[in-house]
């Protein structure tokens, strides 16, 4: 058993650990309730044979202590006395509404539903019901359980969070080690490549081929150093961002189809941000292949850059199927993809780097069966 399964199999005897005790909890509340609801009965029933006794005693009978005590120490249960007749008398209710017969019936249906009524009965003859609704204490505890089932519910829904924000921390985890891996994996072939290019130069093969091999090994250069970013922080210093977006334009023209038209303008000629230029470049290269995989490699793809107040906004669009709009927020969470091979981690990657790593923002700015324009914004120096 490896430590990953030992901490999850932790994990899970200690939530069931914690349900198992809250319920215990739960139990015994409960019991606790219908024990104090059957001592309230007992208690009632007693004040009921003390009123019998005062109803038996004559006007010159001296009743004793404890039965005037009974009658008078309940001060807490609401209590509704209805004789033979049909007139009553009550107890603990506010006096406001002991007038109020439509009130008074209420409450009695009310005590109905609460307790069974306690007959007084003298020698086979009904003499008068007493009906009784619970105690102030008795009402308070009878909300406990659903406090405690409230308290259940906000428990397990913190866990549920924990385990899926741990299990999120630990893909993040794995996914930065397979990306250094790859930087590093990738480093001993190129070291190699360079020192082919280098022998193709001195074979006096034609500069063009060796000069296009040299844009690619760079190339493969620039993606090992972004995999190898992955996971730390990037070291963020003053560039030009029109100049580092014609740079990726232009890589992306001249390695595109045919059939995919490319343009690009500006209403700046310079722009200084903090910025890392490898990731930054690998935003707009991913949103351009975004573009072009809508278009199925054949449209337009524009990239623009507008200047505004302080904020840059680099304007990358298509004239692919568009993006529904229910979807502009879900396109950014990993594992979202409309690709039948697609991963879902393109746009995934682009937002962290533009929101995580330099502080701007991104987002669908429109989109129709015409195409799509995707908006990166930053903050000018």
């Amino acid at each position: 058993m490896n430590f990953s399964t030992k901490r999850k199999t932790s994990n899970i005897i200690m939530l069931i650990s914690a349900f198992v005790i809250v319920s215990l909890i739960l139990w015994n509340t409960n019991s606790f309730f219908k024990k104090f609801k059957e001592e309230e009965r007992l208690k009632m029933e007693i004040w009921a044979t003390a009123q019998l006794e005062l109803i038996q005693s004559s006007v010159d009978q001296e009743l004793g202590n404890l039965t005037l005590k009974v009658l008078g120490n309940n001060t807490s249960t609401p209590m509704i006395l209805v004789n033979e007749e049909g007139s009553y008398k009550t107890h603990n209710i506010p006096e406001d509404k002991i007038t109020d017969s439509v009130y008074i019936q209420k409450k009695i249906a009310q005590f109905q539903n609460e307790n069974e009524p306690i007959q007084i009965i003298q020698e086979e003859e009904l003499l008068e019901t007493l009906y009784y609704g619970n105690s102030e204490v008795l009402n308070k505890l009878k909300y406990y359980p659903l406090a405690l089932l409230l308290i259940i519910f906000l428990f397990g829904a913190v866990i549920f969070f924990f385990f899926r924000t741990n299990k999120a921390s630990e893909q993040n985890k794995l996914w930065a080690g397979m990306a250094k891996e790859t930087a590093h994996q990738i480093g001993t072939p190129l070291t190699s490549l360079l020192g082919w290019n280098e022998l193709l130069k001195a074979e006096n093969i034609s500069p063009e081929v060796t000069k296009e091999i040299a844009k690619d090994i760079n190339r493969l250069e620039t993606i090992t150093e972004r995999f190898s970013k992955i996971g730390s922080i990037p070291e963020l210093r003053e560039h030009d961002i029109v100049a580092e977006t014609k740079k990726a334009y232009e890589y992306l023209k001249q390695r595109s189809s045919k059939l995919v038209h490319f343009s690009f303008s500006s209403n700046v000629d310079e722009a200084i941000v903090l910025m890392n230029p490898p990731l930054y470049n690998w935003s707009i290269e991913n949103l351009v292949k975004n573009g072009i995989d809508a278009m199925k490699g054949k449209g337009n793809i524009a990239i623009q850059i507008e200047k505004k107040g302080q904020n840059i906004n680099i304007l990358v669009s298509d004239t692919g199927h568009g993006i529904p709009k229910s979807d502009f927020q879900n396109i950014f969470n990993p594992g979202v993809t409309s690709k039948q091979r697609g991963w879902g981690l393109g746009l995934s990657l682009v937002k962290r780097i533009v929101e995580e790593y330099h502080k701007g923002k991104i987002k669908v700015f429109s989109s129709s069966k015409e195409g799509t324009i995707m908006q990166i914004s930053l903050r000018a120096l």
